[in-house]
């Protein structure tokens, strides 16, 4: 892949002036730099007093913390502002486009950097591979399927013109370049406003034949992108930190939706973008539905657009009361955290322009102001209490403290864990070099391959039992599956048999939904537990073979536990589906069938069909992905302990006299060093070894 450098005439993203406290609200985060720097400080400094084989486990605790990057997926409909406030957080009033086409699925990915000065560094561009192009324009998308499976021939004929405008866009965008960009991927060594709109802006859309040369550059890949991940400078963000722009969910191909899910499932932190305005429409409610199987402690709604409230302090209550009834009589969720804002007035302070601000948008932040902020605020700066009322500040904080808490804590905790283990085992070390090794009953060399088979072992026993735990939960899922379309079925024939086909009917799936998340509950429950009692039974048999090797020499050798990891939510359950529609799709179907009998049947198979992608996904993948993460955990304990006993063998080897005359050239000075280093990592490595 070619790099392409910046142009010497390149368009300047604009450098907009912003609030002198623009990192307001990440203190909490700051705080925990502090601590994340203290450790790799430590980690770096053992790597220096230990040997090879002790220093390669060091080095990956180094890599860990270094690619520390916390992801917050921005979610919303179109026209949420979305966009908007993923460039406030960012510090860069226009720094994406907010008209990208409504057609592309692209998801942008913003990552920081903490730098004195904001620059754009570098932009990576991937393009839809062949099976995705193809199941866009040959299927219509998730709809198209749908379409299909139900006959509705209107539909198929509404998504068949709206393909066909897509692949004419792209025939003319692209010509005979098409072909070659599938699948494929740019870099640039630059980014400016030319470049992006370039592949994720659309600009002014056209109905005829040929494009308007002078608009012929613009949003020229957008059609087939699949994603943008821009680098960049903020001076802001302690850390490194990635904000994920999402397509707007309300598409008719529903292949954004797919790529939401997917946005979703990688990230452990989403903002939800109401707006004010229309909070909770039946696009909003979608929305909902796919955040439903997430923890509460993973979302934060941000309700932007108060700036176009006519009495935001009346109006913002009722609001909030709303959101809080129906996330709770729909999705069970209640004590989720709600910020309300104004993207639009963050942009105006990050201007310094606050004057531009229409009379309305002003009478709305004054009405808001009363409300929000306290009397000793009056003198506050214009722009830094601007800042303050679009939510930003607050926004930052209900991050930054889940980033510590969910994320950046359990890692610390791990690593510092880890760390201790490597100092303890070389202090371990360096007393067999002095003392020689006593009361053991093997070799240390023989502890080697008998370590091997330990840990294969292990790593069998807890895939055995595991698969155990995931063929129980698939047939479980299964017969809840046939179960629901079974009702689902009897529930219409009922009513076909009773009102007839003009009658409205619906079925919710929300209790399939219940259902296997309920059942996901259990499983990752089951496979949590199992793994921890696997762990435990290595730590022990791990212990046991170091005591049978090296004898008393490592009674401070301190061992620690895997950490069960937090398994995936298992979001895919909130896809859409056709029962998830108002609409009377059915009774066009249902008209061109006669019999019961046969309806029946072949509605059980559309349902039965509807159901199977999400059912696949978390029966297959979702487990799969459960096991690995389990799996992962007990495999990177033993490569570490494995490099740790490879390292007490070595010292074992080398024999008393030859540990003396160490120790007489300054080992004693370096053993104190690294006790000192245990002292520091101690604090780090208290916390719970099993992630909420």
């Amino acid at each position: 892949m070619n790099i392409e450098t910046k142009p010497p005439m390149a368009t300047e993203l604009r450098k907009a002036p912003r609030p002198s406290d623009f990192g307001s609200g990440l203190e909490h985060l700051k705080g925990f730099v502090d601590d994340m720097r203290a450790v790799e400080e430590a980690v770096s400094a053992l790597s220096e007093l230990v040997g090879e084989n002790s220093a390669k486990s060091l080095a990956r605790f180094q890599n860990e913390l270094s690619e520390f990057e916390p992801t917050i997926t921005v979610l919303g409909q179109v026209k949420a502002g979305k966009t908007a406030l993923v460039n406030a957080l960012a510090g860069w009033e226009d720094l994406l486009p907010s008209d990208v086409n409504p057609w592309t699925s692209v998801v942008t990915s913003l990552h920081l950097t903490p730098g004195d000065e904001r620059s754009e560094n570098r932009a990576h561009f991937r393009f839809m591979s062949e099976k995705e192009w193809d199941r866009l324009l040959n299927k219509g998308g998730r709809m198209g399927e749908l379409a299909s499976r139900a006959g509705a021939e209107s539909e198929l004929q509404k998504i068949a013109q709206q393909i066909e405008k897509v692949r004419e866009k792209a025939r003319q965008r692209l010509g005979k370049k098409f072909e070659l960009l599938i699948g494929e991927e740019h870099e640039y060594g630059y980014f400016d406003k030319n470049l992006l709109e370039k592949y994720i802006c659309l600009g002014d859309d056209f109905t005829g034949d040929e494009i308007d040369p002078d608009m012929a550059d613009q949003g020229r890949f957008a059609d087939i992108l699949r994603s943008a991940d821009l680098y960049l400078n903020s001076t802001a963000v302690p850390c490194n930190l990635c904000l994920r722009d999402t397509p707007g969910v309300n598409d008719t191909f529903m292949m954004r939706e797919q790529i939401t899910v997917q946005a979703i499932r990688e990230s452990r932190l989403c903002i939800v973008v109401l707006s004010a305005c229309q909070a909770l429409t039946s696009v909003d409610m979608g929305l909902i539905r796919l955040i439903s199987n997430l923890k509460s402690r993973n979302i934060v709604i941000f309700v932007n657009r108060i700036d176009e409230l006519s009495d935001p302090g009346q109006q913002v209550p009722e609001v909030e009361r709303l959101i809080r009834e129906t996330m709770k009589k729909h999705i069970g969720m209640e004590d989720v955290e709600i910020v309300f804002g104004s993207a639009y007035w963050a942009s105006v302070a990050l201007s310094g322009d606050i004057n531009r601000m229409p009379q309305t948008s002003a009478n709305a932040l004054y009405g808001w102001a009363e409300l929000a902020l306290d009397a000793k605020d009056s003198e506050t700066r214009p722009d830094k209490m601007v800042w303050e009322l679009s939510g930003m500040p607050a926004l930052f904080s209900a991050l930054s403290t889940r980033i510590v808490s969910d994320i950046g804590q359990p890692l610390l905790t791990k690593i510092a864990g880890a760390a201790i283990s490597v100092a303890s085992s070389e202090e371990a070390a360096r007393k067999i070099r002095v003392e020689g090794v006593r009361e053991a009953s093997i070799t240390p060399r023989e502890a080697l391959p008998a370590f091997g088979t330990l840990s294969q072992r292990h790593i069998a026993a807890l895939r055995n039992a595991l698969h155990a735990v995931v063929h129980d939960y698939q047939d479980r899922a299964d017969r809840g599956q046939a179960q629901f379309v079974e009702r689902a079925s009897q529930s219409l024939i009922s009513h076909l048999e009773q009102f007839g086909p003009q009658e409205g009917w619906r079925y919710d799936p929300t209790g399939l939904r219940v259902l296997m998340r309920s059942n996901y509950r259990v499983f990752g429950q089951r496979a949590k537990s199992l793994a921890l009692q696997h762990y435990d039974a290595a730590l022990q048999d791990v212990a046991e073979l170091y005591a049978h090797a090296f004898g008393d020499h490592i009674d401070c050798l301190q061992l620690p536990s895997p950490t069960v990891p937090q398994l995936p939510a298992p979001v895919t359950l909130g896809q859409t589906i056709a029962l998830d529609f108002n609409d009377g799709w059915w009774m066009s179907w249902w008209k061109r069938i006669r019999g019961y009998d046969a309806f029946a049947q072949q509605f059980r198979q559309l349902i039965h069909g509807e159901t199977e992608d999400f059912m696949t996904q978390i029966k297959t993948t979702q487990t799969d992905l459960v096991c690995q993460q389990l799996v992962t955990a007990l495999t990177e304990f033993f490569e570490n302990q494995r490099d740790i006993l490879s390292e007490i063998a070595n010292s074992a080897d080398q024999g008393q006299n030859v540990g003396q005359a160490v120790r007489a050239h300054g080992d004693g000075a370096q053993l104190e060093q690294i006790k000192r280093l245990h002292a520091v990592l101690t604090p780090f490595a208290t916390s719970e070894r099993v992630s909420t």
